[in-house]
């Protein structure tokens, strides 16, 4: 049977719920599992960044997901369903047009900025999703996908240094209050639905590809090594997860790196 969410937990303030999901499996804790938070003290994002909002401002959860149904070099899938459930379920919440959220490879959630100047980037960042995995190939695979998402939060109270490459729901929609409750019940619905399609065997490749802000756009591309490149976007593989660039006419698929800039002029 496919899985169904299960534990869910609420806090007012904790470290980490991606530590505190991580510990519900390491304890035996069943898929699908949730936890979520009014603030955290030590979010984590991508190469080890923090990631904090004010208490209320943010929507905070991890999820806890066992999957033996799902092969290995296909985990990746989840949280590409997660990025488009809470996709579909902030547009749905915050009444914004279908579309308006996009993804931004490997895990951003961005909206892009009407009328944006030199500087203001016109790309600006809505949350991120963190997975994070144990035992992949084994009998016992853990996968923890975390979330913040900027939803209540005040153009006006961003910070200094951030407030030109970040956005929120309340600020795409106008300064509507975003209710976090409300959210938090649409991406549920969005995601058990997803999950349901993967354990069946189907994944909306379309539906991913089709958000995907970096196809057809130029992209400074950091590798590894820390270098970087600039060059573009060709799409994305819907079998790998990796993002495809053309350089020189010649294409290539990335499967770790990180976009630092997107320019959205013709290329």
């Amino acid at each position: 049977m496919p899985p169904a969410l299960g534990r869910t937990e609420r806090f007012g303030r904790v470290a980490s719920t991606n530590d505190v999901v991580r510990d519900w499996l390491a304890s035996g804790e069943e898929e699908i599992c949730l936890a979520l938070a009014d603030e955290q003290t030590a979010g984590r994002g991508r190469n080890g960044r923090t990631w904090n909002a004010p208490p209320g401002a943010g929507l905070l959860l991890s999820l806890g997901l066992r999957p033996i149904w799902l092969p290995a070099d296909r985990v990746w899938r989840l949280a590409a369903a997660v990025s488009l459930a809470m996709a579909e379920a902030a547009e749905d919440v915050a009444r914004l047009p279908d579309g308006t959220i996009r993804l931004k490879w490997p895990n951003d959630l961005v909206i892009v900025a009407e009328g944006s100047g030199a500087d203001a980037p016109a790309v600006r960042k809505l949350g991120g999703v963190l997975g994070e995995t144990e035992g992949l190939g084994t009998s016992d695979p853990r996968v923890v996908i975390g979330i913040g998402l900027n939803a209540d939060w005040r153009a006006t109270d961003f910070p200094p240094d951030l407030g030109v490459t970040m956005t929120s729901l309340r600020a795409a929609s106008g300064d509507r209050p975003v209710d976090r409750d409300a959210l938090v019940k649409r991406f549920i619905e969005r995601l058990e639905a997803r999950v349901r399609d993967l354990h069946g065997g189907h994944f909306d490749a379309a539906g991913w590809t089709g958000r995907q802000v970096t196809t057809g756009r130029r992209l400074d591309l950091t590798q590894p090594d820390g270098m970087i490149v600039t060059t573009t976007g060709a799409g994305v593989d819907a079998e790998t997860g990796a993002l495809v660039i053309s350089t020189l006419g010649l294409e290539r698929s990335v499967l770790v790196g990180e976009i630092r800039h997107v320019r959205l002029g013709s290329v």
